[in-house]
């Protein structure tokens, strides 16, 4: 038997180096498409621009019939927030396991984020601990399509109508995801994107919100544009707003990765699927459970849920440290549920939610089970190591299975 690399032996999956693009790709299109935007002089947007072309060309893609673009994730949700007008004091509705931004983005518009427990076995917001969690203050939920696998629409659309909420997708990990043959994105009120650097669509930062609404959409562009209306020229204000456009650079370097999009998708759905048959066959390294209502899914991180107890014990940060040894670039996603963040403790919440008579929450005592099975058990692959194909999944299976026959060799 080898010995294991963290101790000295050889890396099983040294060629992944080889084998795996490094990220962000790009090319000469992406080259001439920024400089035609520096040469025009144009590098702000406006009407007729690279921008609108864009988000035309996404909103399509994601089965929607409006986009805004905008400067990055985190504004995009709290873009859709206003549109929607939640404001001081109301509850929005929003899953334990995500990315701080979701959250955020809630207080940041004067709401109150209220954290859902998650099906540890999807890290997606929990149906059932939504119910519990829905009061008379509440007026939104944010559903995050964790790394890319969608929510369950069939159990989540029901909860969101029967209660009159709104319902904004959280989608930046979620680009070309399907559910039931529909884009994730177009199924809520708003579909929220973000294009940083690390996303499956790229342009260094960035953002988009996508609406089926056409109010909500001339509600969204009005507020993106500091109150202005987009293509009508001069300093006429109608409401009072920030800016959250788009550059003319980002939106050029987007509509030129754009082309490679459904090809990168395409092979990361395939590398996927035969990654999940190759992990079951190992045990304790546990792909996402399979779900046939998901006809896409446009990964961000690739899960696998880790149960140490197959590995002799070894904690799941040993288990990480050998596989970086051997090769795998694998990380654990977020680290902790949301609520344990520093910046959700009680005295944070009180400097941006400052009235004395608002009643918070105090995360700092919450324990939200689902949430925290699935953060001590994940491990994550981010997205473009599945466009090494099968050959990287075989050499990421192989270091799995070496560590599982030699673990005795770790001290725990």
């Amino acid at each position: 038997m080898a010995r294991l690399a963290i101790n000295g032996g050889p890396a099983e999956a040294e060629r992944l180096r080889e084998i795996i693009p490094s990220w962000p790709i790009y090319d000469d299109e992406d080259r001439e498409a920024l400089l035609e935007v520096l040469e025009s002089g144009g590098w702000c947007r406006l009407s007729g621009s690279k921008a609108e072309e864009f988000e035309r060309l996404f909103a399509e893609f994601h089965h929607a019939k409006y986009g805004i673009a905008v400067a990055n994730g985190t504004v995009a949700l709290e873009l859709a927030l206003r549109a929607l007008k939640i404001g001081f004091g109301d509850e929005v509705l929003v899953p334990a396991v995500t990315f701080i931004a979701t959250a955020s983005a809630v207080a940041e518009v004067g709401a109150i984020p209220i954290f859902v427990d998650v099906d540890p076995e999807t890290a997606n917001i929990s149906p059932r601990s939504l119910e519990e969690k829905i009061s008379s203050r509440s007026k939104a939920v944010i559903v995050v399509h964790y790394g890319g696998y969608p929510v369950n629409f069939d159990e989540i659309l029901p909860i969101v109508k029967r209660n009159n909420l709104h319902l904004i997708e959280d989608c930046a990990h979620a680009h070309g995801s399907e559910w039931r043959g529909r884009k994730v994105g177009s199924w809520g009120d708003f579909g929220c994107f973000s294009f940083q650097q690390s996303k499956s669509l790229t342009a260094g930062e960035g953002g988009i919100v996508i609406t089926n609404d056409s109010s909500l959409a001339e509600e969204a562009k009005l507020i993106h544009n500091i109150g202005r209306v987009l293509g009508k020229p001069g300093y006429l204000h109608y409401i009072l707003s920030s800016n959250y456009r788009m550059t003319e650079f980002q939106a050029a370097l987007l509509l030129s990765q754009m082309k490679h999009l459904p090809e990168q998708l395409e092979v990361k759905q395939e590398t996927g699927r035969y990654l999940s048959e190759r992990l079951r066959r190992i045990g304790g390294v546990e792909p996402l459970k399979e779900d046939s209502r998901i006809t896409n899914r446009g990964y961000y991180f690739y899960v696998i849920r880790y149960d140490k107890e197959e590995f002799n014990g070894l904690p799941k940060e040993k288990f990480i440290q050998a596989l970086n040894a051997e090769g795998v670039p694998a990380g654990s996603g977020y680290g902790m549920p949301l609520y344990k963040q520093p910046a959700f403790k009680h005295e944070q919440l009180r400097r941006i939610l400052p009235d004395k008579h608002l009643s918070l929450p105090r995360y700092e005592e919450m324990v939200l089970p689902g949430a925290e099975k699935f953060c001590s058990e994940e491990v994550t692959l981010l997205h473009w190591v599945l466009l090494g194909g099968k050959e990287a999944a075989d050499l990421i299976v192989q270091a799995i299975e070496k560590i599982k026959e030699n673990v005795d060799e770790i001290q725990n």
